[in-house]
């Protein structure tokens, strides 16, 4: 995952990007994803939607893509640098989102939801660090070597019992009349 958007929510009624420090009887602590990194309570009236629940539309109407990876795309096509502002004009916004999402559903993707995009990856990649995705290979060697203190599964496979095993377990053992 490019950039770990588990704790970083939009709140209605506020605007900006806050990460979730807490949880309080009253709602949540929150700091504001700018330089300031203010503190406040987002009350339990306030819906909180974190980032990495969201997705935009595509043509297929069953599939979405996530905002992790939208913003991973934008990473590896733009960096940190990215040209444009949520002030951009319409026609290079939606040549924008063309280029990094090319099916995604123009009827349901509006204008101000390709804004916001660009407004919260600014943001984001502005406060949070982009992390490298490991490659398949060093996943799979890291699967197959446990670590000195984690518990070695047998993945559901038990090997059949012998006869050998039968007979030296005494409930095992026919019993002779």
């Amino acid at each position: 995952m490019p950039y770990d958007l588990k704790e970083i929510a939009a709140i209605s009624g506020m605007p900006g990007l806050y990460r979730l420090v807490r949880p309080t009887r009253a709602g949540v602590i929150i700091e504001s994803l700018d330089e300031r990194a203010t503190r406040s309570v987002a009350s339990a009236r306030n819906k909180v939607s974190l980032l990495h629940e969201i997705s935009i539309y595509t043509e297929d109407y069953d599939q979405t893509v996530p905002l992790t990876e939208v913003f991973d795309r934008v990473y590896q096509k733009y960096g940190t640098d990215l040209p444009l502002t949520n002030k951009s004009n319409d026609q290079e916004l939606v040549a924008f989102m063309g280029e990094i999402i090319p099916d995604y559903d123009r009827q349901r993707v509006y204008l101000s939801d390709i804004k916001k995009l660009v407004s919260w990856y600014k943001a984001v990649s502005s406060r949070l660090e982009y992390q490298e995705a490991a490659s398949s290979d060093d996943a799979g060697t890291q699967q197959e070597q446990p670590a000195a203190d984690e518990a070695l599964s047998t993945a559901g496979i038990i090997p059949a019992a012998t006869d050998d095993e039968a007979t030296s377990n005494p409930e095992a053992t026919p019993q002779k009349a």
